[in-house]
């Protein structure tokens, strides 16, 4: 019996290299591309949070050289799905170690799609407690997160640090099994922690 594909949105600025990964996940079939960006530009949070990924690999060079070592950041305030960042340059192994796996222009096709599943299998043994309340604090988290705010607006918040921040949401996610933001929403109105005024 065949399993359905994984969905990647590749946010990568070569199309020559997006549509080389997406021949590659057309070969071996466990993956499929759901999506393109060429960049991080204006509306592409919009279209990040509309596109219903298990994995999301980018090139960090989308990002500009200041803004690198918080991409990761701004990939977690648009998206709960895996972040694999693609290594077409000489990135800092600090902005490397950010995402949950990293893998070169120059892998095999077979050691990308290894790397690939390992950063699901990865989040998924994490994951095994799904159906396990949230802690408070995930409850506040998750407000916050229904409301629209940021990671760092949510962090200032409760004078957290972002990571902390982004653990809470990993969390959430794991427990509710629920990866996007509208999905979160609707699951805070249904259990009663926010109701439909608070979006007026």
């Amino acid at each position: 019996m065949k399993t359905s594909s994984r969905k990647v949105l590749l946010i990568v600025p070569s199309i020559v290299v997006a549509k080389g990964l997406e021949s590659i996940f057309n070969d071996l079939g466990e993956f499929e591309v759901a999506g393109i960006l060429p960049d991080v530009g204006r509306g592409s949070e919009t279209r990040l949070r509309n596109i219903e990924a298990d994995v999301i690999i980018i090139d960090p060079c989308v990002f500009s050289y200041a803004e690198r070592a918080n991409g990761r950041n701004w990939l977690s305030d648009n998206s709960d799905a895996v972040a694999v960042a693609l290594q077409t340059g000489l990135e800092g192994e600090e902005t490397l170690k950010a995402y949950d796996e990293t893998f070169s222009l120059y892998d095999e096709p077979t050691t990308i799609i290894r790397k690939l599943r390992a950063a699901l299998e990865g989040r998924q043994e994490s994951g095994k407690t799904e159906g396990e309340e949230l802690s408070a604090r995930e409850k506040e988290i998750l407000v916050c997160v229904a409301k629209g705010m940021l990671n760092k607006e949510i962090a200032d918040q409760f004078n957290i640090s972002i990571y902390t921040v982004i653990t809470h949401r990993k969390n959430i996610t794991r427990k509710t099994g629920i990866k996007t933001v509208a999905g979160l929403t609707v699951y805070a109105l249904l259990n009663n922690l926010i109701d439909v005024g608070d979006f007026e």
